[in-house]
């Protein structure tokens, strides 16, 4: 059997450790070859393939990012893109398709089994945390870490200043490493895409840790908005996938904050630095375990299902199922966040 492999939308630590256990369980015990299909979608719609095999995997465990490259190409929105894409597998000989990626990645992998056939095993993998059907995504162990540590670094220098620094993080819809690294890291605002804030009282709460001498950390999440506004869009621009790309919440709230309080407000935007560098312990054991189950999967025939993360056990779930909705962050934990806020 050959399967192939890709990695699709937004890297994230982890993705190689996937492609690890896939190519060694599926050489060494199963006798299957492996072809990695570069940059996500786009690698099987324009035939762009490169060979996997032990060597080819060898030493990128602990290596961030992906090396069969990834991008947000979408065939369903590419005209006879569906066609191409089957030629393509067809030609290279793929009885089955591997695909490594979250919500997007994943939807197109859903329609191409549901629609057309094509025999899918999902893995997913989102920085976010926001598939459903799995508890944890790995990306996203990493992600907090990098943004607890960037916290714990600017609590001092905004001590040192006493001035109001606010930390934008990654969260288009969901809020998870906004909630997990503002937790962790003791900040004393968290703000979140679930639940609109009011600007009043997040300047209450900042003017409230002035008051005992200690200055504020705010952390956001991109996708946070106020109760009186809008998302703030870095621009208007659409991916093939339809979103449009954020940023920009962080410096407007510092901006806002200044004016109603006096306070000096500073913004630190960590962007892409939370997708980079290398994996943390958690998101190693927990992508090689996804890539292992996903070539068993593939040996049972098991197509049209993601792996999944259930307690401590991999389980498989349809792909459909895991995006037809955001997982997003329950109010009740959120309110356990607030206790700290002020």
């Amino acid at each position: 059997m050959r399967v192939g492999v890709l990695t699709g939308g937004g890297d994230c630590p982890g993705l190689n450790a996937v492609i690890r256990g896939i190519v060694r369980k599926g050489v060494q015990e199963y006798g299957y070859d492996f072809t990695g299909f570069r940059d996500g979608w786009r690698g099987p719609l324009e035939g762009d393939t490169v060979r996997l095999d032990i060597p080819a995997v060898r030493g990128i465990l602990p290596r961030g990012g992906t090396i069969l490259g990834s991008s947000r190409t979408n065939p369903l929105k590419v005209e006879g893109g569906v066609r191409r894409v089957q030629e393509n597998l067809a030609a290279e000989g793929i009885d089955a398709l591997i695909a490594i990626g979250g919500e997007d990645t994943l939807g197109v992998a859903a329609a191409l089994y549901q629609e057309h056939g094509v025999k899918v095993v999902g893995v997913p993998k989102t920085i976010d945390n926001d598939l459903s059907a799995t508890d944890y995504t790995f990306g996203f162990d990493t992600a907090v870490n990098i943004a607890t540590e960037a916290i714990d670094r600017l609590h001092t220098t905004a001590e040192s200043h006493m001035r109001v620094l606010v930390v934008e993080v990654m969260g288009r819809h969901a809020g998870w490493i906004a909630l997990h690294s503002g937790l962790a890291g003791g900040a004393n605002v968290i703000l979140i895409p679930e639940q609109r804030f009011d600007l009043d009282q997040v300047c209450a709460w900042v003017e409230n840790r002035f008051k005992i001498r200690y200055a504020p950390i705010v952390v956001v999440a991109e996708g946070a908005m106020p109760k009186d506004g809008d998302m703030v869009l870095k621009d208007g621009t659409l991916d093939s996938f339809g979103h449009v790309r954020l940023s920009g919440i962080g410096e407007w709230l510092a901006n806002q904050i200044e004016k109603r309080t006096g306070k000096e407000a500073r913004t630190t935007v960590l962007g892409h630095v939370q997708r980079g560098g290398t994996p943390s312990a958690f998101d190693r054991w927990l992508a090689t375990r996804f890539g292992l189950h996903a070539v068993e999967a593939v040996r049972d025939g098991d197509f049209g299902k993601m792996v999944a993360l259930r307690s401590t056990e991999i389980v498989r779930v349809p792909i459909g199922d895991a995006t037809a909705r955001i997982k997003t962050v329950d109010p009740a934990l959120y309110e356990e966040a607030g206790v700290f806020f002020g």
